[in-house]
């Protein structure tokens, strides 16, 4: 463990659909810790989750705070869908549960939300999708969050969602070379959409873009997911 100098230590905490990632950081954002992971539950229930959780944060040390990135529409720490997990998640006071199993408080946000203030720059409309299990997406303008931008959940083309075009079981089906050209396609849809500033792309699967981004585009690791927790605090 690095020792702190007594700053505020922040438990990140990533939700994936396939995995469930913590790390510690400092006020700055900077790791405290190494990153630990574990699969994810099957079924990902949330009792399975929490338990989960729990486990990981446990190998963290001390902590101060609870960071939440989760993969679905979550408002004042209640998740309401979870597309890539279980319809168990509906309606469930995530914040409040993990606060009572961690004994710290606790603020939740969706995980592109998260990998976005981890990652953006704060300067006009900025986009951010998240390649993994599903699509996710998160619109900053001017570095202010718009909320619950569910995108991949919005049709694409040839009658499917950008999560049905794009996502982990896409890509396994149809190989990494039609996959990114069907995320070309898609970039070309979202700039027109938006005309952002500034995309960025992250997720587990960003690794397996292998397009010529423009100068406006931006691959961010998928450990800005867990970066961005620090931003929750910042009132």
């Amino acid at each position: 463990m690095v020792e702190t100098t007594g700053s505020a230590r922040t438990l990140a905490v990533d939700i994936g659909g396939s995995g469930i990632k913590v790390i510690v950081l400092d006020e700055a954002g900077e790791p405290l810790t190494e990153r630990s992971r574990v699969e994810t539950p099957q079924p990902p229930k949330p009792e399975a989750v929490l338990a989960a959780i729990t486990q990981l944060a446990a190998g963290q040390g001390e902590f101060d705070r609870v960071s939440v990135g989760f993969p679905g529409v979550v408002r004042n720490g209640v998740t309401y869908t979870a597309a890539n997990l279980d319809p168990d998640w509906a309606e469930f006071d995530l914040a409040a549960a993990l606060t009572e199993r961690l004994g710290k408080p606790v603020r939740v946000a969706n995980d592109a939300d998260m990998q976005g203030m981890g990652a953006i720059a704060g300067n006009g409309v900025e986009l951010v999708v998240t390649l993994g299990t599903g699509f996710g997406s998160a619109l900053f303008v001017n570095g202010k969050l718009v909320p619950n931008l569910e995108m991949g959940h919005h049709p694409f083309r040839k009658g499917e969602t950008y999560e049905q075009q794009l996502g982990r079981a896409a890509l396994d089906d149809i190989g990494q070379k039609r996959w990114n050209r069907r995320l070309e396609k898609a970039i070309g849809t979202l700039g027109r959409l938006f005309n952002y500033d500034c995309l960025y792309i992250g997720g587990g699967e960003a690794k397996k873009v292998s397009l010529e981004l423009p100068a406006n585009l931006k691959i961010v690791p998928n450990i800005s997911g867990l970066l961005g927790g620090i931003a929750l605090w910042r009132d």
